[in-house]
Parts: structure tokens; C-alpha cells; sequence
């Protein structure tokens, strides 16, 4: 049986997305990836996430994840879930090296279980990038 163990990141939905960055910029956190209409910043070296989306930000919505560290638990919490009567989505890859499916809670809140590699989520800034260097 696979269990959670680290609530990694969650994604709120923003207005202003350049606003919002600029402000938890601001409060220290580090720009990870950063895109037209969403952007995901970390923080501690724990690497705790924010997903910012964008109103026209529409591969998922405002969620909360928990981060794995081995694929195969992903895939087979995926199955675990859908086989005790859970909906869940398929596993996807995504362009940053993780890979996730979404599911909701019975209160209908959505949550994302995202496989997490073990140099940690891809970057698309230059900055960062030379930082881990």
C-alpha cells in the first residue's frame, strides 16, 4: 500500500500573474518555472511549492500536491485509488520531469500526486540554473 508523505505544493488561481510572482518574489522565493499564464515558485530548502495560475490558465486548476520521490509509487497509488472505486486521472508527463494525476477529495477538492525527480522539478531560468551549478 502506498502512502502520502509530503504535501509539496499548492496552485491558487491569481488575477495578475507578472503582480502576484513580483510579489512572492519578494517574500524570498525562488522563480522555478515561469510561463505566459502560470508560474511556480519554491521556498526553504525543503522546496516548498506555489503554483500561480493565470485566469486564461487552464490545464488544471487550484489544487493542492503531494510529492513523491519514485515514479513507481505514483502509478501505483494511481492504481490503488481507481481499484478501491476512486476516480482518477491518468498518469501524464509533464515538460519539467515530473509526472502526476489528478483525483478529488469526497468534498470536491482537487488534489495532484506528482512524481518528483531526484534533482527536483526542471527549470526554464537561466538564474536558477546557474545557481545549482
Amino acid at each position: 500500500m502506498v502512502n502520502v508523505k509530503r504535501l509539496g505544493h499548492i496552485a491558487i488561481r491569481v488575477k495578475d500573474v507578472a503582480r502576484a510572482k513580483s510579489f512572492y518574489l519578494g517574500l524570498g522565493m525562488k522563480l522555478i518555472w515561469d510561463d505566459n499564464d502560470w508560474c511556480y515558485l519554491e521556498s526553504g530548502k525543503e522546496k516548498n511549492g506555489l503554483a500561480l495560475l493565470g485566469p486564461e490558465y487552464k490545464a488544471a486548476g487550484p489544487h493542492f500536491a503531494f510529492h513523491f520521490e519514485e515514479i513507481e509509487d505514483v502509478y501505483a497509488l494511481q492504481k490503488q485509488l481507481n481499484d478501491s472505486g476512486v476516480r482518477v486521472g491518468e498518469v501524464h508527463d509533464h515538460r519539467d520531469g515530473t509526472a502526476s494525476f489528478y483525483l478529488q477529495d469526497p468534498e470536491g477538492n482537487w488534489l495532484e500526486m506528482i512524481y518528483i525527480p531526484p534533482g527536483g522539478i526542471a527549470t526554464n531560468q537561466e538564474e536558477v540554473t546557474e545557481n545549482l551549478r
